[in-house]
Formats: C-alpha cells, structure tokens, sequence
C-alpha cells in the first residue's frame, strides 16, 4: 500500500478500495510533465455520492439523506509561475488549456467546461488569485452516471487551485466561507451561476442546480449518512451505517448528462419550483427564501399553495404539472427523508423500505424523472430481496441503489447486472458495483 491508499485507508475507505486508488494517484502523476516527483506535488481525493433519499429537493430549500460513494476522483497537482492552468484526462490523455482570468470563456460541451467555469469563477471572485497548475486527474467513478461526477471534477480543480494560491487567507474568502457547508454552497453557485454572498455570480455550467451534491461530496464520512436541510445548509443529524450492510450501484448505462436533452429536462424541475414559489410570493406578498420556508410558513400554507396552482394561468407550466411538483417535493422532503432517517436509526428496515418505495414511486408519477432502464432496475433489486432500492440524482438516465447484507452483495450483483443486461442487451455501459459509505474530500 503507498502513501496515498494508507491515508485513504486511514479515513475509513474499504483497504482494497484504498490501494486502488493510490495507484490511479501514482498514474496520474505520471501524466504530468516533467520528472516524475511526488513531493513536489498536491493530491486530492473527491468522491461521488449516493443520494440515498431527497430528489430534487436541495435547490427548493428541502432535506436529503446523503453518503459518500468509495469512487472518485484522484488528482495530482504542480503549481506553476504563470496564470496558465492545464488539465490532463490521465485516462484519455486529453488535455485542456485554461487560464486564471476573469474573462475567460471556457469551451462549452466537453468535460472542460467544468474544470473552466471553476478557473473562470476563481479569477472573478479572487483577484489575487492568478497563479497557475499542471493538474492531472483520474477517476473510477462512472461519468453521467448520477453520481456527480461532473460536481466532483469542479470541486477538486477549486480544491487543488484554491491551496497554490492560498484562497483560505483571503479576506473575501474568510468573510464569506467558514466551514466545509459554506465550501459546499458556494461551489453549488460556481456551478449553477448564482452569487454566494459578496462573491459574484456568471455563467455556469448551465445546469440550475443547488448544493446538495457538493455537500456530499465535501462533507461525508465514512461508514455515516447525513441528513441535511438547504437554502442555508444545515446538517440535521448523523447516522451509523451499520458494517453488516452495503449499497449495490447499479449503473442503468443511460447517461444522465448535464448537457443537451437531459440537461434541458433537468432544469425544468428546477425551474417548475422556482414558479411555484414565485406564484406563492406574488399571491401572498411574502418573500419566503424557499419552497422549503414557504410551505412551512403557516399550517394550511401547503393547501393554500395546491390551490394557487390549480388557479395558476403560468403560461411554462400547467397547472396539473406543478401540483404534481409540489406535491413530490412536500412528500419527499417533509415525509419521507425524516421518516426513513428515522427509520434507520432504529433499525426499521421495513418501515425504511416502505418510505424508499413512495419516493420511488412519486419520482415516476409526479416528478416524471424516471426512465424505463432506472424503473426496470428498482424492481429487479426487489426481486432479489434487496432491503430497499431506489434511483437517484437529476434522473433521465443515470443509477440505482440497493441497500442489503454485505454477505450477500457479490451474488446480488451478479444477478442483478445479468437480469438488467437479460432485459436491455443494448445497455453496454451498465456497470455494477458495491460500496460502503465512504469518505468525503481529502488533501493527501
């Protein structure tokens, strides 16, 4: 085991999972010009995450219930003399050219754009901030898979910049982010565009996401969820994941891009929240920061919200559609994410399955997120006994989890892959996987 896998294995990642990754660090390296020497370098490591339940609830003000996934990203980083930031692929030998300036324009489409809106938003944000890096990243992390890869590549390139050119001893930075939940829900404005406090918004990646995958990705320890609540963000409460148990991924294949189509049906879930709630403020006069804030604002608000939209003359949306979007996120994050915490932390598994299950469902019927592969999935792993399973993520594609006994994961993965691919011989990209919940980001 090298140095990286034994501080990875320290922070509770599963060993062989550990020793992975230390060597995709040590191939990382190796991509980056010059001799090859590790103690001139910075490494970080960013994971992906599972959202075990919360869809699209974080960007309305609403709760999650989250762990880290033990995959991610591994990237390795050299400081340079210039305001010149190259990106390598250290899988694909692809290489961006990005340059610490506030006007930038990052090429749009590719996986560079992620790493350029960071760079871009650095340079906005920080002015001093103007020295460059060679970085080299590599990941075992399925891309488009809803396992936010794309968020996890913005968060290292923030993270390896932010350390070369000292971020954390700014003033801008010190009045704005205090804590690892501030770091969080400012990279959720990075990518979404938005300002966060004094530092300015742009453009962004193009999605109009919130914090939710960040927070994941940056907070989580191993072996725990978390319950968290947003708009602000605030950790609620901290379960044990207990070792005996395991979530199988299953990955349907289908992409779940942030780009194109997907993109596009992503954002008007996004965009149909954002309408009730400014239905709501027009109607009453109140300027309630969230759907969250606004349904709890009295208690018959939800039904006087129902009923304002079932009124509504929004010429974006029908009336049926956003009553269908509140009603998803109301059951979701108000019922569902406390009642299967809750669940869980007293060992209720079949309390825990049947609260998944609603959620599942109001994702199919109300939400409308769901696709024929990530459907087929959930009932194939109830098929199989698993304890609960559910999509997650954006959704249009993506993946699916199945909580069971760790005992039994290496037969469950088996017939689970071999009855999805049974069922959709063209899924090529399916993949399938098993993970405890691991570590958030590390400097190594």
């Amino acid at each position: 085991m090298n140095r990286y896998a034994e501080q990875l294995a320290a922070a509770g990642m599963n060993p062989a999972e550990a020793e992975s990754k230390g060597d995709l660090f040590e191939r990382a390296a190796k991509v980056l010009p010059g001799d090859y020497n590790p103690a001139g370098l910075r490494t970080i490591y960013v994971p992906g995450r599972i959202e075990v339940l919360g869809k699209h609830t974080d960007y309305a003000g609403g709760h999650s219930l989250l762990c880290a996934v033990e995959r991610g990203f591994c990237l390795v980083a050299r400081a340079r003399q210039d305001a010149q930031v190259l990106v390598w692929n250290a899988r694909t030998r692809e290489r961006c050219t990005l340059k610490l300036d506030p006007e930038f324009h990052p090429a749009e489409g590719g996986w560079s754009n992620y790493p350029g809106v960071a760079a871009r938003r650095i340079a906005r944000n920080f002015p001093s901030a103007r020295r460059g890096a060679d970085l080299a990243f590599i990941s075992d992390l399925p891309a488009a898979s809803g396992m936010s890869s794309s968020s996890a590549l913005i968060v290292a390139i923030f993270l390896a910049l932010s350390d070369i050119n000292a971020l954390a001893e700014s003033a801008a930075y010190r009045r704005e982010i205090r804590n690892q939940e501030d770091l969080a829900g400012y990279l959720g404005t990075v990518e979404n565009g938005e300002s966060f406090g004094s530092l300015a918004g742009g453009r962004g990646v193009g999605t109009f996401g919130g914090s939710e995958d960040h927070t994941a990705i940056l907070c989580s320890r191993a072996g725990e969820l978390r319950q968290y609540s947003f708009c602000p963000i605030r950790l609620e409460r901290t379960l044990v994941l207990p070792d005996d148990l395991v979530f199988c991924i299953g990955v349907s294949g289908i992409v779940a891009m942030k780009t194109g189509a997907a993109r596009a049906a992503y954002n008007r879930a996004s965009s149909a929240a954002k309408s009730i709630l400014e239905i709501w403020r027009a109607e009453t006069g109140r300027s309630d920061r969230s759907l969250a804030a606004a349904a709890a604002s009295a208690p018959d608000a939800p039904r006087r919200i129902l009923d304002l939209l079932h009124k509504s003359g929004n010429t974006a949306f029908s009336s049926d559609l956003l009553a269908n979007r509140f009603e998803q996120f109301l059951l979701e994050s108000a019922e569902i994410v406390p009642g299967a915490a809750e669940a869980l932390a007293s060992r209720d598994l079949h309390r825990f399955r049947l609260l998944v299950e609603r959620s599942q469902q109001a994702a199919e019927n109300l939400l409308g997120n769901q696709v024929p592969e990530t459907i087929a999935l959930v009932r194939s792993a109830h098929a199989l006994g698993a304890i609960a399973a559910s999509a997650f993520g954006a959704g249009f594609g993506g993946s699916v989890w199945a909580m069971l006994p760790a005992s039994d994961a290496a037969s469950f993965e088996s017939h689970w892959a071999s009855m999805y691919r049974d069922q959709f011989p063209g899924a090529e990209k399916s993949c399938f996987f098993s993970t405890h919940p691991g570590p958030g980001a590390m400097r190594l």
